[in-house]
């Protein structure tokens, strides 16, 4: 089979060999599927220079999200059956052609998603959920501001954030990708952070400021977020896609009465396993039901895989890159 190999470590993808490998057989309680799309996400360009916290050992195949169809069955494996449409994954190993996952760590495929929609659903809808529903507890009618609105994780907020009945305020540094994302998922607002963007939040909002901001980016638009918070508000970190952290002016929160709060949907759904089966069973459900519209912005070939993570690395997409094998 084909596979995208990182074989060492290094910069611009240096690394990474697109190459022939052995097919690999599934082993007890695993399942093989055929790959019909895997997600790019930043993670597995930071996997190809050990810039990730799992740092699985060289040579490895990265591709964390995946959608297929079930090609071989492990022992004791009796829930799928060869040919099903199957959505899930695990940390590395979607940019082949056929790719190994646990059968406790796949579902199947709404009939109402794609193979592309589904393979980049469960990670960025699961964050947004965890974000909105479980942490900062949204209400209908606050206003919702959405940083990276144009990114996976950020459109899924956009998404969600409507379905919740919020007010949602789009961000983004780019009026090209606001223009769609304003097109396709009509939020109350949309926001060019270029040059600041406190002000235009106070005036979209009467004054008051975000109830809460949805935040994957860090670094200064973090520091001006904490200047358009709402009294009461709540500050969700997601993320640092600027690739600075920020600091918390705690005297601003003392005055502001905001919480800061810190999402890892996955390690949130470890720690109350109840809670997590729901949070999965919730976003699984809104996708049967056709409630929300995950946005594919492009397909790729497997050959064509440094085109794709150059649209992520290059800020090109809106919504998710898809790589598909069978292209």
């Amino acid at each position: 089979m084909r596979a995208l190999v990182v074989e060492a470590l290094a910069a611009d993808y240096g690394g990474c060999v697109l190459k022939e490998v052995e097919t690999p057989s599934p082993g007890p309680g695993e399942v093989r599927v055929r790959v019909r799309a895997a997600a790019v996400n930043f993670p597995d360009l930071l996997q190809t220079r050990g810039e990730y916290q799992h740092k699985p050992p060289l040579p490895f195949i990265p591709g964390m999200e995946i959608a297929g169809e079930v090609d071989a069955l492990g022992d004791g494996v009796t829930e799928f059956q060869i040919g099903e449409a199957v959505v899930g994954g695990a940390r590395i190993g979607g940019f082949s052609d056929f790719a190994i996952t646990p059968a406790a760590g796949l579902r199947r495929k709404p009939e109402r998603l794609t193979f592309s929609q589904a393979a980049g659903y469960a990670t960025a809808y699961l964050t947004a959920y965890v974000s909105l529903v479980r942490r900062a507890r949204a209400e209908p009618g606050e206003w919702l501001l959405v940083h990276g609105a144009a990114g996976g994780v950020g459109l899924a907020a956009v998404d969600l954030g409507r379905r919740l009945g919020l007010r949602v305020i789009a961000a983004s540094a780019s009026d090209q990708k606001l223009a769609i994302v304003a097109a396709d998922y009509g939020p109350e607002a949309t926001v060019n952070v270029a040059g600041g963007f406190r002000e235009a939040v106070k005036a979209i909002t009467g004054g008051r400021g975000a109830d809460i901001i949805y935040d994957p980016v860090g670094g200064d638009v973090f520091d001006e977020s904490v200047r358009c918070i709402a009294f009461d508000g709540r500050l969700l970190s997601i993320g640092f896609t600027s690739g600075r952290l920020p600091v918390l002016p705690v005297n601003l929160a003392l005055i502001k009465g905001f919480s800061l709060m810190g999402v890892r949907a996955g390690e949130y759904g470890r720690q109350f396993p109840d809670r997590g089966r729901e949070n999965q069973a919730a976003i699984w459900d809104l996708a049967e039901a056709g409630d929300v519209t995950p946005r594919v912005h492009a397909e790729f070939p497997l050959a064509d895989w440094r085109a794709a993570f150059d649209s992520l690395a290059l800020r090109q997409v809106v919504g998710k890159a898809v790589i598909r094998p069978d292209l």
